[in-house]
């Protein structure tokens, strides 16, 4: 099974964030145990660095998100599914319509997120950590 994780459920597991870690954790040791391929989009790395910065060094982070990458595999973006991503006006929030096209072309079964609303119009379906550890 192929699941895209969205930053929120990935700075979850970074920050060991507490009444969400668990989830994500047990999510990502999936992962590592190749029990499920995941995937994250790009730009949710940048997104990652970049919040992270108020609580993590630039070495801290640039560490920490080198180390997740070798639990997730990084999909990429190009023009044109950022131009597809602006086209589609049945998403509010771009940067979550990224995420659905990310997720599309990486075939992932599932977007793992917590904010399953967001993607209420998503080509993939979204679940939330818990619904994805219901379904395995």
């Amino acid at each position: 099974m192929k699941i895209l994780i969205d930053t929120n459920v990935m700075l979850d597991f970074l920050t060991e964030r507490e009444s969400f870690f668990d989830g994500a954790d047990k999510i990502m040791q999936m992962c590592k145990k190749k029990e499920v391929t995941g995937f994250i989009a790009a730009h949710s790395v940048m997104n990652a660095f970049y919040i992270l910065r108020k609580d993590f060094s630039v070495k801290d982070r640039r560490e920490m998100l080198r180390d997740y990458m070798k639990l997730a595999t990084v999909v990429g973006i190009d023009g044109i599914s950022i131009d597809r991503a602006l086209q589609r006006e049945d998403f509010s929030d771009v940067e979550d319509c990224l995420q659905d096209e990310c997720a599309y072309a990486c075939g992932a079964d599932y977007i793992v997120t917590r904010n399953i609303t967001d993607y209420e119009k998503s080509k993939v379906k979204a679940i939330t950590p818990e619904e994805f550890l219901e379904i395995i």
